[in-house]
């Protein structure tokens, strides 16, 4: 595993991670792993991850590098000029409940001139840290923006994507290579899904029937939460997005941007 570089995302309620070789420039493999539904206390996702990484055999190895993704709705952008390190904590109260103990960090978004303000998962980095040593991490939807406006074209017309993971969902609009909108939303049913998609897109007057709608993550044309989109906005499709030489069982390869951007 001397030439591979190993990519983690970590979720409150599972992780996954992929395998890089840096030397061929193909990924691997990609594998996803749920805690259960108990483990909501930070000890319980703790004792599920040490689970699984005695249990994985490639999660025992040593890798030439490692990057983590935090994923989660505690994060909030700054414009850079409005940016001091030392008010880390007056950007996320307002949207956020901070602790007094909780770990603050940013990310400087490449593509756009903004600071992700955020809080990690401080007890697994501290796991991952005692595993692999030293390592990058981001949050997710520092990749997610990043990567997104750097792929976008110069079109006119909003382009509404939809980032899917377990019981969470991003929602991310970019018009002429510019970020109009980012927010992150927790759901359990369709009915909470299609209600966050469309009452975003009334509050930025976006019309359903001429907005283009574009999924990435954990959707399929055979869900539930497709259907629901297909019958209320008439322009949908999948993020096209090419992955080779992928071992997953994932029927697509829009399922993993994230995961698989955070090498790149």
């Amino acid at each position: 595993m001397e030439n591979n570089h190993l990519s983690i995302l970590l979720r409150s309620n599972g992780f996954s991670f992929c395998i890089l070789n840096r030397y061929t420039k193909e990924i691997d493999r990609v594998e996803h792993l749920e805690f259960g539904e108990s483990n909501i206390t930070p000890q319980n996702q703790l004792l599920s991850l040490q689970g699984f990484f005695k249990e994985n055999l490639f999660l025992t190895k040593q890798y030439k590098s490692v990057s983590v993704t935090h994923c989660n709705n505690l994060s909030t952008f700054v414009p850079n000029p409005f940016f001091k390190k030392d008010s880390l904590k007056e950007y996320l109260q307002y949207t956020v409940k901070v602790l007094p103990s909780d770990f603050i960090t940013y990310d400087p978004i490449e593509s756009a001139d903004m600071i992700n303000v955020y809080i990690p998962f401080v007890h697994f980095n501290n796991f991952l840290f005692d595993q692999f040593g030293s390592f990058e991490f981001k949050h997710s939807s520092s990749i997610l923006v990043d990567e997104l406006l750097k792929k976008s074209t110069n079109s006119r017309d909003p382009q509404f994507f939809v980032n899917v993971e377990k019981e969470f969902f991003q929602i991310t609009i970019i018009q002429n290579k510019k970020l109009i909108f980012y927010n992150a939303f927790n759901f359990s049913t369709k009915e909470d899904f299609i209600y966050y998609i469309l009452f975003t897109a009334e509050q930025l007057k976006l019309n359903p029937e001429v907005f283009k709608l574009i999924l990435l993550g954990k959707i399929e044309k055979d869900s539930e939460f497709y259907e629901i989109v297909y019958t209320y906005v008439r322009h949908v499709e999948f993020y096209n997005a090419t992955i080779q030489n992928i071992e997953t069982d994932d029927k697509s390869n829009h399922s993993n941007f994230i995961l698989l951007n955070q090498h790149l």
